[in-house]
This record gives structure tokens, C-alpha cells and sequence, in this order.
């Protein structure tokens, strides 16, 4: 029998993680640095790595799947295209006015960032229509023509164009188009109308712009990594990974990589996803925690919780999820992710007032931590962790990268424990504990801030340092049950495996639920099916493998923000719409706390269609049980770790994952090539039938 292969492939700040599976369940791992210059590079070394290990080559690979951060980065660093934007005369300020929204309520020292485009590249043209779509003031041709001359003569990259109302009228918008096609055949143009057809103008202008600012870098990135495996000799298709967590093909992301600006993390969420489905786990929080950054996510009833929008560029976001506005809005779906710049990597130190602290500050992979022996001289939270006993200094990434534990040691007394006068044990206990209420923060913020009591939901553990920390975070929320997924440290890359092609639409209907036009509602709906429908036949779905899912976003009238629901399969007739308002209700006591009257009119903001494509009888083909080929070690000997000043040094047992076959009490330390669990006294671990490590207390 022919074995293809499907590579996963996820890039972090430390490290770029690359998970082969074939069709037979066999899979292989493989850890490398990541290349920061050029990350496109570690993945064509890192699958070169792999045949050689493996005897495969790239003709046994049939896809690629990619978590890609080059457009966030773009963001991050200010180095996206030169992008001019063409407006409707009176909102050429838009992206500076924003909204109201404040990171920090009571910070007056804090400024909006920069624009993505500067003022003299935002051009206004003398045009209106109105919200009905009826054409109030008619575009002059040549008034248009001399704004894009003026914006080619300033040589930009990229084009925006975001008009007043176009969701209703594209006409003016497309006009535009043509005229910059025609006159820069080769410049990148993003129109409001084919990026967001929806209300709300600063949202809409931003993630125009957004599309547009990325647009030749990732086009660029793109065919620098399809030129790596052309010469590699992998002709395999290259899928990307969206930020909503469904895939997309390079192609489609080249056009509108506004859905790849959060692709990263997404791969993991959309694994754990499959996991607590296969398991019939109502209820997980994922905790994903790698060198830079930790993150943490909901799945609920085998549904990923989603957000309309997410702001990128504006530092991490380590308080209230409710305090929003620090960096670019985009207005797209995301998997719902809260982040906190907590990871292996983040700086241990010491402030003003004597208090220790960690991150947002990262040693990243150079220099890295002072363990690494790269010249790193500013303790981290992994140092803090080879203090304390928890990871082998000879055992990270199985052995092919060794920590030097003496460096760590005299860099955490010199810099931590002495200035505070403490033992350096207990030093790098506070620091661990530090690090790990730092990440309770984020989980709270996507459980408690949302109407969820963590206690009721497992935690799902992953990432390089995710097992590591997870114990003890369960045990400080209350939760009773930890799940660490097979090859947690590469979770990530192995969860894009999970995912299937998706492609969203949406555009604003504003229409009161009890006073709709029923047809007009159906046409309206079954427009974006057709459009999901041939965008999927393209991409070769059709039949059972391409799939149609409805939403609708709906507030109390007069309200102006939205929840989204989901719209059953049918026809939309009266009950359907007393479904939508009750839906509506029940999201909104959820998230809010409380719900309206019966009374209260309900009103459908905007419609939205996602399509599915499905292959190999769903969830991307992987196999129900994996076999991975790297073997285990034989199990090091125990040694002594440091469970807080009251528990103090305890000689502590280090197990295999296969080892669990037989349940075992904590305290227990696990190791495997790609991650360290710390099982803590009081706790007991076991593995189910697919090799999860469960942990309950």
C-alpha cells in the first residue's frame, strides 16, 4: 500500500516545529531554531533533515499545512508595504480618529500608534453614497484618475481603497480598481467591498488597509518558500493556516493574507479542538505555552470560541480582554485567543521597587537563555526551571541541544537571588510561580471575563513549556483535570493537521428579525452559499466534501456592538428568526450576565457564511492513532526538584510517557523529546487509550 505523507509546519520565535504523518498513522517529529532572517529557510532544512533521518523524499509528501507569523511580523516591525489609501472626501482621518476604545482607561501618557499609512499617502475623492446603496454623488473618473496618479508618483507598493457606504454600492469602489489595474497592472489593490463589506467605517478602512500593508510581503514570503521546496524537490501543495483556524490554499492567502495575520496559533486550538471531540470533553481550556508567549483559548461543546475582530501590533495584551484599542483593528473572524508574554524565553528581573518580575521581554533563540551557553547573560524562565530541578540539562529536544545548568545557576543567584536577599532556590520557585499567574491571566480572560467558570472545564496543555507549567496552574483555578496531548512541544504544527480548507463571507443586512422580508433574507443568505459554494469548487470541493455554515450577528436595537449566533440549516421563516432572537438572548446572558425582555426588538446586523472543504471523510484524514517513530529512552534516573519553601527539595521519579501506562502519583516528572511535565505532589497521571497523559487530582 502506498503511504502519502502530511506535513504540519509551525513557526515560533525559538523554535520552528515540523510533524510528518503518513496515512498509515506513522508520524515524525523534528525541532530546529527558527530562522529569524529568513523563515522560510528553517523549514526547507528542517524537511531536508527529516528525509535524510526517514529515507522519505519529497515525492511522498502530498501537502504541506503552515502557521506562518510573517504578517503579524510585518505589522510588529513597521515593515509592510508602502501603502497610499484612496477615501471618501471627510474621512481621509479616519485611521487616526479610530474609536473611543482604550487599551488603558486611565493612562493619559498613552498614544495611538502610527497609522499604517501616513497622511500625505491618503487621498480623498469628491463622491457619496448613501447607506441605502443609492449613488447621492457620482464618482468623476478623473477625479480618480488623479489620485492614483498621485499616489504612483509617490511609488507606493499597495493600494487601499475603502469609499463611504460601498458595502451597500461597490460601484465607485470598483471603478477605482480599474482604473489602478489599468494604470499598475502589477500593484497590489485592496477594495473595502472584497475584503469587508460591512458597516462601520474606522473597522472596515483598518482591515483594508491591513490587507493591503501585507499584501507583497507575504507574496513575497510565499514564493520564496515555494522556491525552497521547488529546488528541494517537494512539489507538494502549500495550505495556510487562518486565524480563524480553518486553511487556506497560498494562493487564496496571497490575495487576502488579512486572514493569516494570527495564523500561528491557531493550529493547536484547532487539534485540541479534535481531541476533546474524539473524548467527549464538554468543556477545555487550551494553554499553549512555547519560548515568547503563552496563550489560551476555549473549546466548548467541540465548538472553538471565535472573535469578529482582534486588534494585531499592539503589544501583548496581558490585562481585561475588555480594554481593547492598542494596536491595528481587523475586523475578521480569530480563533478567540488571550496572550501574555510569558514563555521559556521571557527575562527574569528585578524592577525599581524591588519586586521581580518577567517579560513581556524575551531572550528569543539568540541569545536565548543563559543555559543555552549562546552568550546570554539576563536570567529566564527556563533558567528558573533548570534551577529547580524540573528539566534535564542533558535531555532538551531529546538531547540535541544541552543546557549548561552551572551558568544558569550563577546567573540566577548573581542577578535574582542575592539582590533580594533570598536563596536561589526560592528565587526561581518565585519566578516560576510569577511566570505562571502571569499566564492564570490570560486564562481567566478567556473564561471568567466571558461568563465561564474555569473549574468547570479541563485544561489542555501544550507547547514547549505548556505541560510544565499546567499543574500547577490547574491547581491555583481549582480545575481537577489536566490533558497533555502526544508530542505536546509540536502540538501545534501536529494540530493543522486537524484542519479543513475554509473560506468565510459576510456583509452587513440590517433588518429588524420581526419585521424581515423573508424572501429577501433567503437571497441574500444563498448569494453567500453561492459564492462559498464556487470558491470551493475551484479549490476542487464539491459534492459531501464542500459544506455550508450560516451565522448571523445580531443585537438589541440601538445597541452598537454584536454577538454572533449560529443559523440552523433550512429556510428562514418566522420560527427561525424567534430561534435567532432566542439564540440571540441566551449568548448575550452568557456574556454579559443579563438579557432583555421578550419585549425588546432584536435586529440582524450582518449575515455570514463559511465553506467547508472536507477531505478524506473530514478532520484533514488523520489517522484515529498515531505510531510515532522516534523511540523513547530508557527513563533517567530520579533526581532532586524543589516544589516551594514549604514542600522544599524532593527526590523526584522521572518517567517516559509509556510509563503511565500504570497510573502513578506526583510528584513525577515526564520527559519526551519535546516537552518536560511536572506532575505536582498530591496529583496523579495515567494515560487513556490514545496516549493522552491525564491528570487529576
Amino acid at each position: 500500500m502506498t503511504v502519502n505523507y502530511r506535513v504540519g509546519v509551525d513557526i515560533g520565535g525559538t523554535f520552528t516545529d515540523i510533524v510528518l504523518l503518513g496515512s498509515d498513522g506513522t508520524i515524525h517529529t523534528k525541532k530546529i531554531s527558527s530562522s529569524v532572517d529568513n523563515y522560510a529557510r528553517a523549514i526547507v532544512e528542517g524537511l531536508t533533515e527529516v528525509f535524510a533521518e526517514t529515507g522519505l523524499s519529497g515525492a511522498d509528501i502530498e501537502e504541506i499545512r503552515h502557521g506562518t507569523t510573517v504578517a503579524s511580523n510585518a505589522i510588529l516591525e513597521h515593515k509592510g508595504a508602502r501603502t497610499g489609501l484612496i477615501t471618501t472626501a471627510g474621512f481621509r482621518d479616519v485611521l487616526e480618529i479610530r474609536t473611543l476604545r482604550m487599551p488603558r482607561l486611565y493612562d493619559i501618557a498613552w498614544e495611538k500608534p502610527e497609522p499604517l499609512v501616513e497622511r500625505r499617502l491618503r487621498r480623498v475623492v469628491d463622491e457619496r453614497i448613501a447607506a441605502s446603496g443609492a449613488v447621492e454623488r457620482a464618482l468623476d473618473p478623473a477625479d480618480a484618475e488623479a489620485q492614483v496618479d498621485a499616489l504612483l508618483a509617490e511609488k507606493v507598493e499597495a493600494i487601499a481603497v475603502c469609499l463611504l457606504h460601498s458595502y451597500a454600492n461597490p460601484a465607485h469602489e470598483q471603478m477605482i480598481a480599474e482604473i489602478v489595474r489599468r494604470k499598475a497592472p502589477d500593484l497590489p489593490v485592496s477594495i473595502s467591498f472584497e475584503v469587508l463589506p460591512e458597516i462601520k467605517e474606522y473597522e472596515r478602512t483598518s482591515t483594508t488597509v491591513i490587507n493591503a500593508y501585507v499584501m507583497p510581503i507575504v507574496a513575497r514570503y510565499l514564493r520564496a518558500l515555494r522556491g525552497g521546496l521547488d529546488r528541494a524537490d517537494v512539489p507538494a501543495r502549500l495550505l495556510l493556516m487562518q486565524s480563524n483556524g480553518g486553511l487556506m490554499t497560498s494562493e487564496a492567502a496571497t490575495e487576502k493574507p488579512m486572514n493569516i495575520i494570527e495564523s500561528g496559533p491557531a493550529g493547536g486550538v484547532v487539534g485540541a479542538q479534535a481531541l476533546a471531540r474524539s473524548k467527549n470533553l464538554p468543556g477545555i481550556i487550551t494553554f499553549d505555552m512555547g519560548g515568547t508567549t503563552a496563550k489560551a483559548a476555549t473549546v466548548e461543546n467541540g465548538q472553538v470560541t471565535r472573535a469578529s475582530e482582534y486588534s494585531v501590533g499592539g503589544g501583548i495584551m496581558i490585562g481585561s480582554r475588555l480594554l481593547t484599542g492598542a494596536g491595528y483593528l481587523l475586523k475578521v473572524p480569530a480563533i478567540d485567543l488571550a496572550e501574555v508574554g510569558a514563555g521559556g524565553g521571557s527575562l527574569v528581573w528585578i524592577d525599581a521597587g524591588g519586586s521581580l518580575q518577567i517579560g513581556p521581554e524575551s531572550a528569543g533563540s539568540t541569545p536565548g537563555p543563559v543555559c543555552y551557553d549562546k552568550g546570554g547573560e539576563a536570567p529566564t524562565v527556563t533558567d528558573a526551571n533548570i534551577v529547580l530541578g524540573y528539566i534535564n540539562p542533558g535531555y532538551l529536544v531529546g538531547g540535541a541541544v544541552k543546557l549548561n545548568a552551572d551558568k544558569a545557576r550563577a546567573a540566577f543567584e548573581e542577578k535574582v537571588a542575592k539582590p533580594l536577599g533570598i536563596e536561589v532556590a526560592r528565587a526561581a520557585h518565585g519566578a516560576h510561580l510569577i511566570a505562571a499567574s502571569n499566564m492564570i491571566r490570560a486564562i481567566r480572560s478567556v473564561s471568567t471575563e466571558r461568563g465561564r467558570d474555569p473549574r468547570d472545564f479541563s485544561l489542555f496543555a501544550f507547547g514547549g513549556n505548556g505541560p510544565l507549567f499546567a499543574c500547577g496552574m490547574a491547581e491555583s483555578l481549582g480545575m481537577t483535570r489536566v490533558v497533555i496531548p502526544p508530542s505536546p512541544g509540536l502540538f501545534s504544527a501536529f494540530g493543522l493537521l486537524y484542519a479543513d480548507v475554509e473560506h468565510h463571507y459576510s456583509r452587513t443586512f440590517r433588518r429588524l428579525t420581526r419585521k424581515a422580508d423573508l424572501d429577501e433574507v433567503n437571497r441574500a443568505w444563498d448569494a453567500l452559499a453561492t459564492q462559498a459554494r464556487d470558491q470551493l469548487a475551484a479549490e476542487g470541493f464539491t459534492g459531501a466534501d464542500a459544506k455550508i455554515v450560516r451565522s448571523a450577528a445580531l443585537h438589541y436595537h440601538g445597541q452598537s456592538f454584536d454577538l454572533t449566533v449560529p443559523v440552523p440549516d433550512g429556510p428562514v421563516d418566522d420560527a427561525m428568526l424567534r430561534h435567532l432572537e432566542e439564540a440571540y438572548g441566551q449568548e448575550h446572558e452568557r456574556t454579559y450576565g443579563h438579557r432583555a425582555g421578550t419585549d425588546e426588538p432584536v435586529e440582524l446586523v450582518s449575515i455570514q457564511v463559511v465553506g467547508l472543504g472536507i477531505r478524506l471523510g473530514g478532520g484533514g484524514g488523520v489517522p484515529e492513532r498515531v505510531r510515532p517513530t522516534r523511540p523513547e529512552p530508557d527513563a533517567p534516573p530520579p533526581r532532586p526538584a524543589y516544589f516551594g519553601p514549604q514542600t522544599g527539595w524532593i527526590e523526584t521519579r522521572v518517567v517516559r510517557r509509556s510509563d503511565l501506562a500504570e497510573p502513578a502519583a506526583g510528584p513525577l516528572i515526564v520527559e519526551e523529546y519535546d516537552a518536560t511535565c511536572v506532575v505536582l505532589p498530591g496529583w496523579r497521571a495515567s494515560l487513556d487509550a490514545a496516549k493522552n497523559i491525564i491528570i487529576e487530582r
